[in-house]
């Protein structure tokens, strides 16, 4: 029988991803993120668009998306895959499993809109030069996308099996092309 989840098991396995070393944790604590604020405020600013229009992410949230989405290889779909899945991605997102995952196209137009005067350059370069404040380097990853398949089923004999390895043509073969 599966055991419920509790209270504190949720804080117990980020207890022990930072048991195990969690880089992005690290990471989290050396960069100072309000760095990033103003120049994502001012680029983002919009207006707002009435009661029906849905709340944006945070932008500095927005904005380490982008980092481990450059940082890990990660497409849009992958990505959003990814920070739903992993502990260590919600955590460094400021994220709980409870949380509202930005989707796969929020991700793209948040990066889009980026782009627009340059903006995510200046961004990663502000990034790269606090890496280089506190001695860290990111030494770039993939995460594999794993997909599992049916495959067709082997409807060989034991018999045809031995024919095909031994070069030969297997005589049922021949029985069911004249049929």
């Amino acid at each position: 029988m599966a055991k419920s989840a509790g209270f504190f098991d949720e804080q117990h396995k980020l207890d022990r991803i930072s048991e195990l070393g969690d880089p992005l944790e690290r990471l989290n604590k050396a960069i100072d993120w309000s760095l990033f604020s103003a120049t994502l405020n001012k680029h983002l600013r919009t207006e707002a668009s009435g009661t029906e229009g849905i709340p944006s992410f945070d932008y500095v949230m927005m904005f380490k998306i982008l980092i481990l989405q450059e940082y890990f290889g990660l497409s849009d779909e992958r990505l959003e895959f990814e920070i739903t899945d992993r502990f260590s991605f919600m955590r460094f997102l400021g994220l709980q499993t409870c949380s509202k995952v930005p989707d796969s196209n929020t991700i793209w137009h948040f990066r889009e809109r980026l782009k627009e005067g340059d903006v995510v350059r200046q961004l990663f370069e502000r990034f790269n030069k606090q890496l280089k404040k506190h001695d860290l380097i990111v030494n770039k990853g993939k995460i594999v996308d794993t997909t599992i398949v049916q495959v067709p089923r082997q409807h060989n004999t034991r018999e045809e099996n031995q024919s095909i390895k031994d070069g030969e043509i297997p005589e049922s073969w021949s029985k069911k092309k004249d049929s």
